[in-house]
């Protein structure tokens, strides 16, 4: 596919993205431990995976991921009360209450999980591109994953049968150069992940995850493929977190100087040094977003606060699904 030129909208549309993202997990961040218990895992850093990936997509294609999803269920259109009321445990959760930070869940969304156990979503996402090439629809399932799930077995056999049966799926490693606190290095010879692709003559590809727009030109290009030839992609796109790998990681397993020489890649700084310099906005009207993004958190967080728990009956719920088949009834 053509390089695309990107617009003004383009540029603005990241920028609130990304800045919903980051202030969201900020917020979250601070509320864990007093309001917000269990698992947590922020999405700081990585915010122009999601942002490109949203640019990129179409509008019936489907979304699954790990645990580390509260960016994708944002970027997916899940509403930040809904997210935030989930990681509170409300009934007025996208999921009811019931999954918390690491199983966030929208199908009206096309936003599929948020996953806890590592790697179980990719063949997931097989699964769902199957039913989208079955069913003879022209959408594709975007499956994510970090660079530890690649050391799952389901990964080999997922990557096997999407090959074989030609599933319109893109495959994506949101490698962050650590799984968990340990380095990619130290658990794999090789260290260039996206060439485990090459096992299967799966197409595939680094992207640099710190750019908006190299990301945007790789998941478009790779959807293209899916839809046109019916074919799966692999994308390693190379980000990193500014946090650890959860709220009880204190991140001592790498330097100072390495997250700062990141900072100053940040993809947020770099769409805003773009917009200025491009003159698409001036700095008042990117402090006007800022206002109105820190107030969709608020907002989130007071809905959350005033929202109720799931009573005890909803133990007995969501536990069984009631199936419509013929040879299940008396």
């Amino acid at each position: 596919m053509a390089k695309k030129a990107f617009s003004k909208a383009d540029y603005l549309y990241w920028f609130e993205l990304m800045l919903l993202m980051r202030r969201f997990e900020e917020r979250a961040g601070q509320l864990y431990g007093t309001k917000i218990r269990g698992f947590c895992h922020l999405y700081i850093g990585q915010e122009a995976v999601v942002a490109g990936m949203m640019s990129a997509m179409g509008p019936n294609d489907k979304v699954i991921t790990a645990y580390r999803d509260h960016g994708h269920a944002l970027g997916m259109g899940i509403s930040p009360g809904a997210v935030m009321a989930e990681l509170y445990g409300k009934i007025t959760g996208c999921t009811k209450g019931k999954g918390g930070s690491m199983h966030l869940f929208d199908k009206e969304k096309r936003f599929l999980g948020g996953h806890g156990i590592v790697g179980a979503q990719i063949p997931l996402g097989a699964g769902i591109a199957f039913a989208e090439k079955y069913q003879g629809t022209d959408n594709v399932c975007l499956c994510f994953m970090g660079d530890g799930a690649v050391r799952q077995g389901a990964l080999h056999e997922t990557f096997n049968i999407a090959m074989t049966w030609k599933l319109p799926v893109v495959f994506i490693i949101e490698n962050n150069m650590y799984a968990m606190g340990t380095s990619v290095a130290r658990t794999s010879n090789v260290t260039d992940l996206h060439r485990l692709g090459q096992a299967y003559d799966m197409p595939n590809q680094a992207v640099d995850g710190m750019k908006v727009e190299s990301v945007h030109q790789a998941i478009a290009d790779a959807c293209n493929r899916a839809r046109t030839e019916q074919i799966p992609t692999l994308l390693e796109i190379k980000t990193y977190r500014y946090k650890g790998h959860s709220m009880s990681d204190p991140a001592k397993y790498r330097t100072r100087e390495e997250v700062e020489e990141y900072r100053r890649i940040d993809p947020i700084e770099q769409v805003r040094a773009t917009i200025l310099d491009k003159g698409y906005a001036n700095q008042a009207t990117l402090d006007d977003i800022e206002t109105k993004v820190l107030a969709q958190v608020d907002e989130s967080v007071q809905f959350a606060e005033d929202s109720p728990y799931p009573p005890d009956s909803e133990l007995y719920t969501d536990v069984y699904m009631q199936a419509d088949y013929p040879y299940l009834q008396d």
